[in-house]
């Protein structure tokens, strides 16, 4: 997702009144091509932005539901590996009817069921951002230039997540 990108004020628009910011990482770690949802979220904790919780949800996101009910979010944001077909370290958002066509998934249940969940009983808007790997590439995990171009792409991400409270100056 670029500055410039639909997907990045989209997000901007979806999170940007809200105070208390959810950040769920899903995916199995002992899979190059799945890890990516938890090694993002990871990386977003360390940013320790204010108002932000993450959960680390692994290949069962339904597990943080009770935990996300307690924290009372504004948002949710889900992060998963996905096939989008795009370079790998992008991060796009999935809307709910393309995510059984993209998801690299090795769940528990379906990612829309957890949502339709989280959006009904906790009544919170979500928002799923696929992170694409590289299903194509002999090594193990994305190369050296990929987790460059993924890590500028979360602080891109980042920055709007700070961003999304603050308040222009009164005159």
């Amino acid at each position: 997702m670029q500055d410039s990108d639909p997907g990045f004020t989209t997000l901007r628009q979806r999170i940007q009144d809200g105070k208390r910011l959810a950040i769920v990482g899903i995916g199995d770690e002992l899979f190059p091509h799945d890890r990516a949802g938890m090694w993002a979220a990871r990386k977003i904790e360390k940013h320790h932005l204010p108002g932000v919780e993450v959960f680390l949800a692994g290949t069962v996101p339904e597990s943080v539901t009770g935990p996300l009910r307690r924290f009372q979010p504004d948002h949710v944001l889900f992060l998963d590996a996905a096939d989008m077909g795009a370079r790998p370290g992008s991060i796009i958002i999935i809307d709910p009817e393309h995510i059984d066509a993209s998801l690299i998934t090795t769940h528990a249940l379906p990612l829309t069921v957890v949502m339709e969940y989280v959006e009904r009983e906790i009544g919170t808007g979500v928002t799923l951002l696929g992170i694409q790997p590289d299903l194509a590439g002999t090594q193990r995990d994305l190369s050296d230039q990929d987790l460059a171009y993924l890590d500028r792409n979360l602080q891109r991400v980042c920055r709007v997540i700070r961003d999304r409270q603050e308040v222009p100056a009164e005159k």
